[in-house]
């Protein structure tokens, strides 16, 4: 998934900053680096500064244009100062994250920056879905380019992350079946029949609303087996036959 996600350069004046950028891009596990109309191709002093990243560097694509670096894209995020001039939908740096993991499961994705001294231009910023703004302190902002590269793939990593460990939990849960939850409704409704929290003859939305519950909460089996056990315990007190809740 990270391999789908680009960090795209454009008119990047110092070389060494190129280097930096590679480094932190290559401590959050990305690793496609797209320049876009650098001044200097990557020198000696890129080399030094990517501190043993220096693949990343090597297999850097080099394009005349933005457009022709992010062709492939289904999303294009630029990192931008806020604009009073240019209206563009804005992410926070951990939106820009978690965004740009979901779409990496399907398709490209470009993270887009500017010049060291004015940034991205309107015009480069107008090819971009959304545009984000660091949240860094208000009184001081100044970040360098690798800084702000490092911040973003930093978000991406997180997001990414957290998408794997909901991946490896989804995998490891074990959901009853709709037959056993429709079992488990009726045998709920008894119980609540039964102990009077509910009159069989006017159930109202009592019912409907408890089904809405269970089914976002979406119980795991053992949980499942658990709610089963205590409506087993609250029917057993008041002395009713369960035989047709077994399943």
């Amino acid at each position: 998934m990270l391999d789908q996600i680009k960090v795209v350069l454009v008119g990047t004046t110092h070389t060494g900053n190129i280097g930096s950028v590679a480094r932190a891009m290559k401590t959050m596990g990305l690793s496609q680096l797209c320049l876009v109309a650098p001044k200097t191709a990557p020198d000696g002093q890129a080399y030094a500064l990517a501190a043993g990243a220096s693949e990343i560097l090597a297999a850097a694509k080099t394009f005349d244009t933005l457009e022709q670096a992010i062709a492939d894209c289904a999303l294009v995020i630029g990192s931008s100062a806020r604009s009073r001039t240019l209206s563009w939908p804005m992410l926070s740096s951990r939106e820009c994250g978690i965004k740009a993991v979901q779409q990496a499961a399907t398709a490209p994705v470009a993270l887009v920056f500017g010049r060291e001294s004015n940034g991205l231009s309107n015009e480069e910023l107008q090819l971009c879905n959304y545009h984000v703004c660091i949240e860094a302190n208000p009184e001081y902002s100044s970040l360098n380019l690798a800084m702000a590269v490092q911040i973003f793939c930093y978000e991406v990593r997180m997001a990414y992350l957290a998408s794997q460990q909901q991946t490896q939990e989804s995998d490891l849960a074990v959901y009853p079946t709709s037959l056993q939850m429709e079992n488990f409704f009726q045998h709920l409704e008894t119980a609540l029949t039964h102990t009077g929290f509910i009159i069989k003859q006017h159930p109202g939305v009592v019912m409907t609303k408890l089904r809405r519950l269970f089914t976002r909460a979406r119980p795991e089996e053992a949980e499942y087996n658990i709610l089963r056990g205590i409506l087993t315990s609250m029917l057993r007190l008041e002395k009713v036959d369960q035989t047709t809740h077994k399943e």
